[in-house]
């Protein structure tokens, strides 16, 4: 099946005429895309939010939120539009070909790869471009993450066949990303991004919800209303056992709370050697170091902020600066969320 993409973008193009927000500007610098338009073999055109008209040879079907569209050569799914999600039926067939509006939200690719309609042969690209996204960077930024094509105006897909044209780029799947940031800096939402796009997470949560304010518990759930359903939750403070059993995308939120926990079944609190916090802290560096899955963890960048008043808050910002450290060391990535923008640090 061969796609030529004729347009990429939102209906009124990226940046849309008149429009003097930071990502159309941004989007303006490197060239203009235009609305969402796709030639599929030559023959049956696809317009942004148009559903097409009938070509011999070709079986469209309308599902919720786009169109699976059958032919000679192969199976397409299209997005209908901007914030429309497709949803396949259930025994629906393998893709060869899938184009979504992954800025609506990427957890639909997760769920496609989830139900085997999605596979390592299928090209997937990012349509309905627009200014959801930041600037054309960070769209290309989104695309690696979720192993998409990052797809421009006059780009011609081709299927099947891993190695076709136009087959994205894939994080590896055995890899460790370690994400800081402050209070309210973006970090969560970061790392569930880049994990949104998987068919199999465990995402492991240190946050203890017993004895919890309202504040705190209001967040613990606004974290879970954000998280795909099918993803599996696991609250406990045994990081490196979660770690150690890691099939499939791992996210780890946060390694605050699960420092806080440690020290407080370590008795950690007063100061002073403490081999017991120790030989937890050393049981997860080595798990995280070994780890076989996609491992992304969150942790708190603790000292930008005032000086703790307290002895044990003291205590708990340099434990948790010298944990950050070891876990920088062994990871493939870190990364800094300032503002909700994500800095890539050194390695």
């Amino acid at each position: 099946m061969r796609a030529e993409l004729i347009g990429t973008a939102g209906p009124a193009g990226w940046p849309q005429p008149g429009c003097r927000c930071a990502s159309c500007r941004r989007a303006g610098v490197g060239g203009s895309r235009r609305p969402a338009c796709v030639l599929v073999d030559g023959v049956l055109r696809l317009g942004c939010g148009q559903p097409p008209l009938p070509r011999p040879g070709y079986q469209v079907t309308d599902i919720p939120g786009g169109w699976d569209i059958t032919g000679p050569s192969g199976r397409l799914l299209c997005s209908a539009g901007p914030g429309a999600l497709p949803v396949p039926p259930p025994g629906a067939g393998r893709y060869d070909i899938a184009l979504l509006d992954l800025l609506a939200g990427p957890a639909q690719l997760g769920l496609l790869r989830r139900r085997g309609l999605v596979t390592e042969g299928t090209v997937v690209a990012a349509v309905y471009a627009d200014h959801r996204v930041s600037s054309p960077a960070e769209l290309a930024r989104r695309c690696l993450l979720w192993g998409v094509t990052l797809a421009a105006d006059g780009d011609v897909l081709t299927a099947p066949g891993q190695d076709a044209p136009g087959t994205g780029a894939r994080v590896p799947p055995v890899s460790r990303t370690l994400v800081l940031g402050g209070a309210r800096s973006g970090k969560s939402a970061e790392a569930e991004l880049r994990l949104a796009a998987e068919p199999q997470v465990r995402y492991v949560a240190t946050g203890r919800l017993a004895g919890a304010d309202a504040g705190w518990a209001a967040r613990i759930a606004a974290h879970r209303a954000r998280r795909p359903s099918w993803w599996q939750t696991v609250e406990t403070t045994d990081v490196a056992a979660e770690i150690g059993r890691a099939d499939g995308a791992v996210l780890v939120d946060g390694m605050g709370g699960w420092l806080a926990g440690v020290m407080d079944a370590c008795g950690s609190w007063s100061g002073g050697p403490d081999g017991g916090l120790q030989r937890r802290i050393d049981d997860l560096i080595a798990a995280w170091r070994d780890c076989r899955a996609r491992l992304v963890a969150v942790s708190d960048e603790t000292g930008l902020g005032v000086i703790p008043a307290t002895s044990a808050g003291q205590l708990f910002r340099d434990q948790l600066g010298r944990l950050n450290q070891r876990l920088a060391g062994e990871s493939d990535e870190t990364v800094l969320v300032v503002a909700g923008r994500v800095v890539s640090l050194p390695g």
